[in-house]
């Protein structure tokens, strides 16, 4: 190792150093990367059509997908399966509706071994090595500025189906947070949804770029299951408050949001700097 050389003949350097050691050797491996909302929706749809005995339409792929906690109205799903069949992933059969291509079979099979390598942790050791504990906060306090203003908006704008979206993905979340894949993907979609309620595109570009679309997400939530954090709590408050239309009250429900994964993130440096 290159931190070697620096030091005399018969050093042995500290047991940490070998972890992140280990950690960049695994991140060199790592070749996953979180899915997009896009992939995510195409991911769903190919694998509800490939799980299917007859052709899909978009009614059952919405109530299918919603089944998954991703829910789309008919009218959307119907515009998914438009999108497939334009990529040649699915195609029509008659009015019955949609069978997967051999195109669309291997394009659900490369998404599904990324989604795999995503839930067993890949994307976060993809992703570790780069980061500091100044940098992710950094990236929280500009979260914050903006996130809070998207709560703001979206509790002045939600529609009852944005807000069913909302707790759909906060119960999927709540039930996986136990698990050893985590619920990450469900953090993405949850905020994701907030900014899309929020009716604002500027701030909804905005977030996206500050949060590297998702590839910083497994980290917090590595972060927060090594400092037994749970936020699926904090999402329902949030959720409550753009429910009750009550800008004033979404807003403080996602500062606070915000201040407790930067609280977090305090937390597992100094953890790991004891060990």
């Amino acid at each position: 190792m290159v931190w070697q050389k620096k030091f005399k003949k018969g050093w042995k350097p500290p047991a940490k150093w070998g972890r992140i050691e280990a950690v960049r050797e695994k991140v060199n491996r790592s070749a996953a990367r979180m899915l997009s909302e896009r992939e995510h929706q195409e991911y769903l749809a190919l694998r509800i059509i490939a799980q299917s005995v007859s052709p899909v339409g978009s009614g059952y792929l919405s109530r299918e997908m919603r089944k998954m906690g991703q829910v789309v109205s008919e009218a959307t799903a119907g515009r998914i399966l438009n999108r497939l069949d334009h990529g040649g992933y699915t195609a029509k059969v008659g009015f019955q509706g949609r069978t997967l291509t051999d195109t669309g079979s291997a394009y659900f099979k490369n998404l599904d071994v990324r989604k795999t390598r995503l839930d067993q942790g890949e994307e976060f050791f993809s992703v570790l090595h780069n980061q500091t504990k100044e940098r992710l906060i950094d990236i929280l306090v500009a979260r914050k500025a903006i996130e809070r203003e998207l709560a703001r908006l979206a509790a002045e704008n939600a529609t009852p189906e944005e807000i069913k979206e909302m707790w759909a993905i906060q119960r999927a979340q709540f039930e996986k947070a136990a698990r050893p894949d985590g619920a990450a993907e469900q953090d993405v979609l949850f905020h994701r949804a907030i900014a899309r309620a929020a009716r604002n595109p500027v701030l909804e570009s905005a977030i996206e770029m500050i949060r590297q679309d998702g590839q910083l997400t497994p980290v917090f939530e590595y972060i927060r299951r090594t400092v037994h954090s749970v936020i699926s709590y904090d999402h329902a408050q949030v959720i409550r408050s753009i429910e009750n239309h009550n800008p004033d009250l979404a807003e403080q429900a996602m500062v606070r949001h915000i201040e407790n994964l930067i609280s977090d993130v305090k937390k597992y440096w100094t953890k790991i700097n004891k060990a």
